[in-house]
């Protein structure tokens, strides 16, 4: 039996340092998903514009009494939320770089701009 414990020993040390440089290597290349947000509030949008990494999730939170919507200006199909009640969220992943219009289509003077690099 320690015959078996001194060949096994080594082997686990093995399995272990590449169990760990996989670990940091996976750790050093993965970009962790950047997370924004919007407040809608006083019938605006804060910030009115935001620049942002491709990746980034952005999510914008209403904080008035009134609902709002957040539309893509450009092509309304690029993003839609339904009416947001007061503390509702919408999120929208931003994967392509651009410039993305916005506005709240109910009051339409609201209009926002993520700039996606």
């Amino acid at each position: 039996m320690p015959r078996l414990k001194r060949r096994i020993a080594p082997i686990a040390l093995i399995v272990a340092a590449i169990g760990a440089g996989l670990l940091f290597h996976l750790g050093g290349s993965v970009n962790a998903a950047e997370t924004r947000e919007v407040q809608i509030d006083n019938y605006s949008f804060s910030p009115g514009d935001l620049t942002v990494p491709a990746g980034t999730t952005v999510t914008w939170i209403n904080h008035d009494e009134t609902p709002h919507t957040v539309v893509a200006a450009g092509d309304p199909r690029a993003f839609r939320s339904g009416g947001l009640d007061t503390d509702d969220k919408f999120s929208v992943t931003f994967t392509k770089p651009g410039i993305y219009s916005y506005l709240c289509t109910v009051h339409p003077y609201m209009t926002g701009k993520v700039v996606v690099k």
